[in-house]
């Protein structure tokens, strides 16, 4: 063998293991190899490939590829942006000295995330006013890349991928990290077109077969310029239609800091039934995905004809590559059937409108207007009468609302969802819509909230809820509150309610004591009554010690809360009155 050339022998699957061949050679001229920037040992990459990287331009001629920010303690500066009050949050600004002026405290932060093209994964906040920059420059490991590009509109990816590369656009606004790092050009959107491709993944694999995806990789990239021009107005309209599906989506959630409604409450998808509402929103998302699916194989004929790939490449792109939320084959994934996809998103959707629901109970959402109402630390009922003076569904007025096993107050969350679902959709198809949601559900609406609700809440806000859950021992007393509307009297609130749920279970006992020794009661009833009895009993000394051991020394230190501080470090100071979480307390999750 020639000095020059390298023969590659690899395990073969596929259409070669059909055609009974175990190995198959690649030669390739090692001259080859020097076409690709760092010569990587790419043997599979074909010769038009090759002269590809020869002939175009790369990224780097064209656009600033940049190293994101290293906070050196990311629990420090960094939270899910839900925690905070959102009147200290700020977004859209253009400059960091227009950032730093603005008197806010908290700013979009690119942390790279899950497998998501286009738009989303907008998630992360910064704390970048004076303070946040003090804090990061006494840590160690503090580095301030890229600051002279931060707040600039440009272009993000994910760092490290288990599948494939996804980049996103962003708008002006947002500092990033290493995890999220940027690259800045003119035409930001008509990269990320190209970027999007699958053309652009089996040339990022060449420079890099470990899918760690660096800014020496990207600034790399072959482009060629000319053909891409010619094609300029076709690529603007695919990349400017993506990014608006994909931002419609990623707002559709509650999680979006852009969220304005719940899309099934939408008057475009409204009808007189749950079932058909869902239908027609259902119908909508399909659309949606379809269109998003040929925009993308559109994108990539474009891109695959202008670098002459014709022959190698095939522009097909797979449903669970549409990378919207809506999208049953992305979201879940696997080798699901429809139908499994199906039940698995109206399952969701009606999570989701469970999730809306408590919102508007407390006030964070409203039925009347847009966005969100109260969000901010200490906001009251008197903060949302200012905004809603008359609404259709009036939220609570202590912050406080129970979740028990059973019709034990009138405002509990069972009580309060029924009376959300008869505003929302009427009285004359109340119970055909309380039957559709349990049926999705798989269990009735009380046992959802009592079982499985707080779990899906945690879930959604990555372990930095909003919602916080009051819990005894075993359960028997549960209470829902507000973090943004907490006081420091809060906690008393929730011991009153405490109080007067174990006075009706001590009515409830003496009840049950007389039908025991009733002689107009029979047997059966008396045994029922017994058993319910020992019931009651056990529960009565768990609210017992609850309270004496945990909620009253609680409600008596009045303890204030800093939403600057995280939920991390506030959800501890209430210790052991609230449902555990698992893994909050863990290190290095931030």
């Amino acid at each position: 063998m020639k000095n020059d050339e390298i023969t590659l022998k690899t395990e073969v699957e596929g259409n070669f293991a059909k055609q009974d061949t175990t190995h198959h050679f690649y030669r390739a001229s090692a001259n080859d190899f020097k076409k690709i920037p760092g010569s990587p040992i790419a043997y599979w990459v074909s010769e038009r490939m090759r002269d590809v990287f020869e002939r175009a331009q790369s990224l780097e001629d064209i656009a600033e590829v940049k190293h994101g920010l290293s906070t050196g303690k990311n629990e420090a500066v960094v939270r899910f942006w839900p925690e905070v009050s959102f009147i200290d949050f700020g977004a859209g600004f253009s400059s960091r000295d227009e950032a730093l002026d603005s008197n806010k405290k908290w700013f979009p932060y690119n942390k790279g995330g899950d497998f998501r093209k286009w738009y989303g994964n907008c998630e992360f906040i910064l704390r970048y006013d004076q303070c946040g920059n003090e804090l990061m420059a006494s840590f160690s490991g503090h580095r301030h890349d890229g600051k002279s590009h931060y707040f600039r509109e440009g272009v993000t990816w994910t760092f490290i991928s288990s599948s494939k590369f996804a980049a996103r656009y962003t708008p002006k606004g947002f500092v990033f990290d290493v995890s999220g790092s940027s690259l800045f050009v003119d035409n930001s959107k008509r990269i990320v077109a190209f970027l999007c491709t699958d053309l652009c993944f089996g040339i990022l694999k060449a420079l890099n077969p470990t899918l760690n995806f660096q800014v020496g990789n990207l600034k790399l990239l072959p482009i060629e310029l000319a053909q891409i021009i010619g094609k300029s107005a076709e690529i603007d309209t695919i990349a400017n239609t993506a990014i608006l599906f994909s931002k419609t989506d990623w707002d559709a959630y509650e999680t979006s800091w852009d969220f304005t409604s719940l899309p099934l409450l939408h008057r475009d998808y409204h009808d007189l039934t749950l079932k058909a509402a869902n239908q027609n929103l259902r119908t909508r998302w399909q659309e949606m995905t379809q269109e998003m699916q040929q925009l993308e194989e559109e994108n990539n004929r474009i891109f695959i004809e202008a670098y002459g790939l014709q022959d190698e490449l095939t522009p097909e792109v797979p449903l669970k590559e549409i990378t919207l939320t809506c999208n049953p084959h992305y979201r879940y994934g696997g080798d699901k059937t429809e139908e499994e996809l199906e039940a698995l998103l109206l399952a969701d959707t009606m999570r989701e409108f469970l999730s809306y629901a408590t919102g508007c109970m407390f006030g964070r959402h409203s039925l009347d207007k847009p966005g969100l109402i109260l969000a901010n630390q200490g906001d009251t009922l008197t903060e949302y009468l200012q905004q809603v003076p008359e609404p259709s569904f009036m939220p609570n007025q202590d912050n406080v609302i129970p979740v028990l096993d059973g019709d034990w107050f009138t405002d509990d969350i069972t009580e309060r969802f029924r009376q959300f679902l008869r505003v929302t959709f009427g009285e004359a198809h109340y119970e055909e819509n309380l039957v559709f949601i349990e049926t999705a559900l798989g269990k009735d609406v009380r046992k959802y909230f009592l079982k499985d609700f707080y779990n899906d809440h945690v879930r959604r806000y990555k372990k930095r809820p909003i919602y916080w859950l009051f819990s005894s021992p075993k359960g028997t007393f549960n209470a829902l509150i507000y973090l943004h509307c907490y006081r420091p009297d809060t906690v008393s609130v929730v011991l009153q309610y405490l109080r007067d749920f174990r006075k009706k279970l001590a009515a409830r006992l003496d009840y049950l004591q007389q039908v025991g020794i009733s002689p107009s009661a029979n047997q059966s009833e008396k045994t029922r009554a017994q058993k319910e009895i020992d019931t009651i009993k056990k529960q009565l000394l768990e609210l017992d010690d609850y309270e004496r051991d945990t909620l009253y020394p609680l409600a008596t230190a009045q303890i204030a809360l800093d939403l600057d501080d995280g939920v991390k470090v506030n959800y501890l100071k209430l210790g052991p009155a609230l449902k555990k979480i698992v893994g909050l307390d863990a290190k290095g999750e931030d």
